[in-house]
């Protein structure tokens, strides 16, 4: 008998399940988990530990890259609240005051359109604790951003351009409130919704009154 025997095979060495993500990578990955549970559940009904399991990370990796749940909340709000305005204001391209007020009202319902889960997250409450990131100070943000409209449009007709700021609180919270109605109903069309609270508004606008009183105060 020959002393052959068969040759060992080499095990070859195994391929990573898949390759290991960049911090930036990874970063991101984060960010978008947690966006889809805070517009889920919100933020007092999202946990670190769901975050990081959805990840397939360790918690620790959540603590690392945020601080914590406030931090990566912060994050997304913050996120969420410079592309809403960036929408707003690269919508505001017409000189009449009408057609101003018709993009500013598309381009909140466009947000709505395109980024549900953003806007279900700016709706929400903020944590206790958080200064900014509440749907009402992003609205102030945007009002205070058109005011001028309104102070030049009430100078031109003999208003008191000081109220331009408090009509701009109204007008834009009119539009945001409706599109919080419209982000699960979507019905009628968006350009519906627009024509609608424009027309309420513009000719709300159109019959102001220089110096208002309640008619009901006795």
């Amino acid at each position: 008998m020959s002393g052959d025997t068969e040759p060992t095979r080499q095990s070859k060495p195994r391929r990573a399940s898949r390759s290991r993500m960049t911090a930036a990578e990874r970063r991101e990955q984060l960010i978008e988990i947690a966006r889809r549970l805070f517009a889920e559940r919100g933020f007092d009904g999202t946990s670190i530990e769901e975050i990081a399991a959805r990840a397939e990370v360790s918690k620790p990796v959540v603590y690392e890259h945020f601080g914590g749940k406030e931090g990566l909340y912060a994050v997304v709000v913050d996120r969420e609240v410079r592309d809403l305005l960036s929408m707003v204001q690269g919508a505001l391209t017409a000189g009449h005051p009408r057609m101003l007020l018709e993009q500013a009202a598309l381009a909140l319902l466009d947000y709505i359109e395109q980024s549900s889960d953003g806007f279900r997250i700016l709706v929400r409450d903020s944590p206790i604790g958080s200064a900014s990131g509440s749907f009402s100070s992003i609205i102030s943000d945007i009002a205070s951003r058109v005011e001028y409209i309104l102070a030049a449009e009430f100078k031109g007709r003999g208003f008191d351009s000081k109220a331009a700021p408090m009509y701009a609180q109204m007008l834009v919270g009119m539009v945001a409130l409706t599109g919080q109605w419209w982000l699960d109903s979507r019905k009628p069309s968006k350009e519906q919704v627009a024509a609608h609270l424009v027309n309420l508004a513009w000719h709300g606008l159109a019959g102001l009154e220089t110096k208002p009183t309640l008619r009901s105060k006795p």
